[in-house]
């Protein structure tokens, strides 16, 4: 049987960019309930970012965010007994969701620096193509492509 769908919440825009993807950065760093020091962070790691690469911050953020999102991923399916990884197409909404988690979870995975350092290096490095976030992503791929014998059983 089917889940009931989930209703989306409504995210309001920041305060300093006006930006919906901001908030949502600030509301996935946040821990705790502690807003305030995950905008602190979120605007910092921003600003450093736009001091290294000399372009607006919202411009390397969304190339970053684009250079992070997976365009395939993995559903299992049981198909007659048998469990297949089926490579489907992931949906606008999502991709950005996952980019965002794995920039996050890449720099919270690093040591010795503050956390603001931490982000602005990892939206320095899903910028160039490069750190944890773009690397998850080129696996997904990789494991969608391998898998593609099975995209039949998408449905």
């Amino acid at each position: 049987m089917r889940r009931p769908v989930k209703k989306k919440t409504h995210v309001e825009p920041d305060l300093k960019y006006q930006s919906l993807l901001v908030s949502k950065i600030i509301n996935r760093i946040m821990v705790a309930g502690k807003k305030s020091i995950a905008t602190g962070i979120v605007y910092r790691a921003l600003e450093l970012a736009e001091e290294k690469t000399k372009k607006p911050a919202l411009e390397v953020l969304e190339t970053a965010i684009t250079n992070a999102a997976p365009n395939m991923e993995l559903k299992s399916r049981r198909v007659g007994g048998a469990n297949y990884q089926v490579p489907i197409e992931v949906r606008p909404d999502r991709k950005i969701a996952l980019a965002i988690r794995w920039m996050v979870e890449a720099a919270r995975s690093g040591k010795g620096k503050p956390m603001q350092e931490k982000f602005s290096e990892e939206l320095l490095n899903a910028f160039n193509n490069t750190g944890g976030a773009v690397k998850k992503k080129l696996d997904m791929h990789r494991m969608a492509d391998a898998n593609k014998a099975f995209a039949h059983f998408a449905w």
